[in-house]
């Protein structure tokens, strides 16, 4: 089974657990949203350690010039932030040149939830800086994303060896 949404809600409504067990197993109808809020855990708590570990800026003047002084390696902006600010930060990323091109920008979780793991209020913009902590994020975000989309190809951010060691 692939590790997507669509393709656990295939195989719960076809009854492929049993026979993959030859037994008569019985699966949660939800097994895929379980799944979904069990991956999406794994990714705040890995932005909590990146906060823990000082590898995170938060608030837009701050994600503002951590992109102008290159240090972001990628943008979080809350799933519910303004359309305004989005495009501003997309500018200042387009203004970088060409290594702008690989700051991935992330609207997968809610202010809420980027508040709760950053342990900060109001969270609406963050980026990341370089480390161990920030590519583990990204890895788990990567593979929350492709769950969702089932979209194997999804890829956030290329995680360089360099990333991991700094």
């Amino acid at each position: 089974i692939t590790g997507s949404r669509a393709a656990i809600d295939e195989a719960v409504k076809r009854r492929i657990f049993a026979r993959g067990f030859r037994k008569d197993v019985s699966v949660n109808a939800d097994l895929s949203g379980l799944a979904e809020r069990l991956i999406e855990r794994a990714a705040l708590d890995a932005l909590a350690i990146v906060g823990k570990a000082g590898q995170a800026v938060a608030g837009f003047g701050k994600v503002e010039d951590a992109i102008g002084n290159g240090d972001a390696i990628a943008v979080l902006h809350a799933s519910d932030a303004a359309a305004d600010g989005i495009r501003k930060l997309a500018a200042a990323i387009r203004r970088r040149g060409d290594e702008g091109e690989k700051i991935p920008s992330i609207d997968a979780f809610s202010s809420q939830q980027l508040d709760l793991a950053l342990g900060r209020l109001n969270v609406i913009h963050a980026a990341l800086l370089a480390g161990p902590a920030s590519a583990t994020f990204l890895a788990r975000t990567q593979r929350l994303l492709r769950f969702r989309d089932g979209n194997l190809n999804h890829v956030t951010h290329e995680i360089s060896e360099e990333l991991r060691k700094e």
